[in-house]
């Protein structure tokens, strides 16, 4: 089971970029530099071994380790972390992701985590850093430069998606409205029927075959 931590005291908050949060529940920590016992590797059964690594209190990537899910599924919640990318690197963070798919982009939306200077998705801004992959491009460029560490918050409340990276709202979209439904209907995720309407979720960290670190995971539901 998660540890439990206390809730953002409200400078903290100012100091986050954030000026109101939905009320919820005590954060959970899902990886506080030590303990991976929150997770497990998508696809595999709850106690198979883990093949990402913990170094100096950093989640890090290793080679054909595969996605990283939470042992637990979250419907309505609030999720913060920090990332940093290797040159050229990609990875993402997934939320809604049920196994039941192949792959967990099947079901499962994804923010991107990517180098935006070297990266080729870097270019698109619908697969730049911060965007909900191949729909909403983020409002404005927040990623800070490649090798730095980047601070990712997500909020989902009854189908209300909004992210902000390094402090600045990057995206707010809708799941299931008119214009969402026109934007997956254009993309490669059209053909899954499960993508985005899995209730209750796995938050998922991506395998994309790139050097990738996560610290500081918690997570409260809403």
């Amino acid at each position: 089971m998660a540890r439990r931590v206390p809730r953002l005291v409200p400078l903290m908050l100012i100091a986050l970029g954030i000026s109101s949060v939905a009320q919820g529940g005590e954060w959970q920590t899902l990886f506080d530099g030590k303990d991976l016992s929150a997770w497990k590797t998508y696809g595999k059964p709850a106690d198979a071994p883990i093949a990402w690594v913990v170094e100096n209190g950093v989640l890090a990537w290793r080679k054909g380790c595969g996605n990283l899910a939470t042992q637990e599924t979250f419907r309505d919640f609030e999720l913060e972390l920090e990332w940093k990318i290797s040159p050229g690197g990609n990875s993402g963070v997934m939320f809604g992701v049920d196994e039941s798919g192949s792959k967990p982009w099947h079901t499962g939306p994804e923010i991107q985590v990517v180098d935006d200077s070297t990266h080729r998705d870097g270019k698109n801004p619908l697969t730049s850093a911060g965007a909900l992959y191949s729909l909403y491009a983020p409002a404005k460029p927040a990623a800070k430069p490649v090798g730095e560490w980047n601070a990712l918050r997500v909020q989902v409340k009854a189908g209300h998606v909004q992210c902000w990276l390094n402090g600045q709202a990057v995206v707010d979209a809708t799941i299931g409205s008119e214009d969402w439904n026109a934007r997956v209907a254009k993309s490669k995720f059209a053909p899954f029927r499960e993508f985005a309407r899995v209730p209750d979720g796995r938050i998922l960290l991506q395998d994309h075959n790139d050097p990738v670190w996560y610290r500081n995971i918690r997570i409260r539901r809403l």
